[in-house]
């Protein structure tokens, strides 16, 4: 496109500059005998249709095709060269549709499909690149319950200030040195148990290069599977970067208008904005809201996220809808328990009179 052209001219400068950078590097890259090749993320969908994540790399062919649980770490995954506008085959349920990933080589994409409540597997693959093996959660018709879960200062203690929380994303390569939040993996898994079926979506502002970091944290400290709905970070085509708040906004009104029978239990902490998205999010949805519930962080944390001030706790009242606070996964299980919607656990010990 002619950068003199109308159309060229609001594109943000920012915006044409990285896109003249990635082309740059995509050129340097192919001479070097880079090939695209498809990173897979976890989808989500009804039975008649799909939601497709991934994103479209430049490798070295002698490179084993990525997965979710094997991708590139640490600083790597930021550097790794997209394939801009690169077509993608999706192979599910024996039948093959073409989707397009976008100018950051991330795809997001809707299929139409056929295929019963539950997990399935599909392929992803381009022209050049062997296929890779994507995991997609149909949602069951009948389903009535789901959760949103924040990641950052929610089930993943960072303990660092918001600014420096990229770059710790960035460089630290052992991602072994993150921490789960206390009583979280166990929390989640109480409420699966209690909601057989129900989806579970991981929302954050953190960059699709960590997806694949951020799964096997979610995996090996026993929090249940499901889609992450990142951001790609940058310039965007009226702006210097890409707003998070607006891409946890928009996702939850995407879901809300995919789900309009399922309820969910909105899972975030008190450190910066989660209060205010769902908020904003039961203004418009009050019937697709069951809880929210906010991990509250501690004096120090607080301050490294940013947040000079706590809430008072009067959202119950004003929304209709409980809001339940506490500092780890087993505080608000109890006051999930105290409500009625977590009921109490088995292996409490019985104290006798």
């Amino acid at each position: 496109m002619d950068q003199t052209s109308p159309v060229a001219a609001k594109i943000h400068r920012a915006a044409r500059v990285d896109h003249a950078i990635l082309r740059w590097r995509a050129r340097r890259a192919r001479d070097a005998g880079y090939t695209a090749t498809v990173i897979p993320y976890t989808g989500y969908g009804s039975t008649t249709w799909l939601r497709v994540l991934g994103r479209v790399m430049l490798a070295k062919p002698a490179e084993a095709v990525p997965t979710e649980t094997t991708g590139a770490r640490g600083w790597r995954s930021f550097t790794s060269v997209p394939v801009e506008g690169a077509q993608v085959e999706v192979l599910v349920n024996g039948t093959v549709r073409t989707v397009e990933a976008d100018g950051s080589g991330v795809i997001d994409q809707l299929i139409d499909v056929d295929l019963t409540p539950g997990w399935h597997v599909l392929s992803l693959s381009t022209a050049e690149s062997e296929p890779s093996q994507a995991h997609v959660f149909v949602v069951d018709p009948a389903a009535r319950f789901g959760m949103v879960s924040d990641i950052d200062d929610t089930v993943m203690v960072t303990a660092l200030p918001r600014p420096l929380l990229a770059a710790w994303h960035t460089f630290v390569v052992n991602e072994h040195a993150r921490a789960t939040t206390p009583g979280m993996p166990v929390l989640y898994e109480r409420i699966l148990a209690q909601h057989p079926g129900a989806p579970v979506v991981y929302l954050s502002t953190g960059a699709w290069n960590v997806a694949p970091t951020l799964t096997r944290f979610l995996s090996r400290n026993l929090y249940p599977p499901g889609p992450l709905l990142l951001t790609d970070w940058g310039p965007t085509a009226d702006r210097w970067f890409r707003s998070g708040q607006e891409h946890k906004r928009n996702n939850l009104r995407r879901l809300a208008a995919e789900f309009p029978d399922v309820k969910w239990l909105l899972v975030g902490d008190d450190g910066q904005h989660d209060e205010a998205i769902y908020t904003a999010f039961l203004e418009q949805f009050p019937d697709q809201v069951e809880a929210v519930c906010i991990r509250q962080l501690s004096a120090g944390e607080a301050v490294l996220a940013g947040s000079s001030t706590k809430r008072e706790h009067d959202q119950t009242r004003e929304t209709g809808v409980p809001w339940l606070y506490a500092p780890d996964g087993a505080g608000l299980a109890e006051e999930l328990e105290s409500i009625g919607l977590l009921t109490a656990s088995l292996t409490e010990p019985v104290v006798e009179g």
